[in-house]
């Protein structure tokens, strides 16, 4: 492992592919690690933020058989930004075309941010097929969480906010999250990718416990913006396609499977109250916060507790 984030060495894949899951949308997945190793599935942020080399190191290649893949809309997957025929049970169908497909009986769930609300209701939906759930950055859609997003981050990124909002007409203003949907979901590609790339940038500035320049210019390029601005704006408009606090409603369907929580203290994206309730909701899920992080998973101590997390588990199937 890596002396200065804990994280393993860089791998590439043992197999790829594309899967096609209907008429619109194909999906670009990977497999890396080690091909008889114990399944673990990588369900990455956004919606529409897609996965990248770093997201495989997490993971003892010696040990684990690493699947991710692109959720629709996302990264390599096809049309890019394709918000029709994207929704939350939609997503989970996929998952389980994917796990048929590749013959795996259970895996491990290990997903961040939008990747733990998606983590949870996979797990909810299917809890015969998890044997676990690694969940950081809590984030479980509800009309307060939106808000947050939306209007809440200006109380502490208010020159971050004021960039995102003044690009919108003052008599709009009321309203962002309409105000972006306008825009985002025109026909007009001038119009919807300059709207994506100030979502996108609005969200890359506030990642970090400290800002970094190099993720804010990640997240304003083409490849990233088209998702993360069009397919969030599409589940926060649609709560998800999910009841009001759906998630932790349900939590008595995965109660009884081993979880560990990582929240970074000062995630400004993904308050911390979520994480905190979906423990009070599930006491039986290990709880860490993390004092000096704020959303990313690469914050170093979020990503050394989420190394943590995996190790234990490979050892003893559980978490502490």
């Amino acid at each position: 492992m890596s002396e200065n984030t804990m994280m393993f060495p860089p791998i590439e894949p043992f197999r790829h592919g594309s899967l096609a899951v209907d008429d619109l949308h194909t999906l670009y997945w990977e497999e890396c690690g080690n091909p008889e190793g114990q399944p673990v599935l990588f369900l990455h942020g956004g919606p529409g933020g897609g996965i990248s080399a770093i997201h495989r190191r997490f993971f003892d290649p010696a040990h684990y058989r690493i699947v991710l893949f692109d959720q629709r809309g996302a990264g390599k997957s096809t049309p890019l930004g394709e918000y029709r025929q994207n929704t939350t049970d939609l997503l989970i169908a996929d998952i389980e075309k994917l796990r048929a497909m590749l013959g795996i009986s259970q895996w491990l769930v290990f997903g961040g941010s939008w990747g733990s609300t998606l983590a949870l209701a996979y797990g909810e939906a299917y809890p015969d097929q998890c044997l676990g759930f690694i969940l950081r950055g809590i984030f479980l859609c509800t009309k307060d969480e939106v808000e947050w997003f939306v209007n809440g981050m200006k109380n502490f990124y208010p020159e971050v906010h004021k960039r995102f909002a003044e690009v919108i007409p003052e008599a709009e203003r009321g309203d962002l999250l309409q105000a972006y949907v306008k825009r985002l979901f025109c026909d007009d590609p001038a119009i919807y990718l300059e709207a994506a790339r100030n979502w996108s940038r609005y969200e890359g500035s506030c990642l970090f416990f400290e800002p970094q320049a190099e993720a804010i210019e990640q997240f304003e390029s083409d490849a990233v913006c088209l998702g993360i601005g069009r397919l969030e704006a599409h589940y926060m408009l649609n709560a998800a396609f999910m009841d009001e606090d759906q998630l932790i409603k349900n939590i008595n369907l995965i109660r009884h499977l081993p979880a560990v929580i990582v929240q970074g203290r000062y995630d400004v994206i993904c308050p911390p109250i979520s994480a905190y309730r979906l423990h009070q909701a599930w006491p039986q899920a290990k709880f860490h916060m993390i004092k000096d992080a704020g959303h990313a998973a690469m914050e170093p101590g979020i990503a050394a507790e989420l190394v943590r997390a995996t190790e234990q588990f490979k050892t003893s199937g559980r978490f502490s």
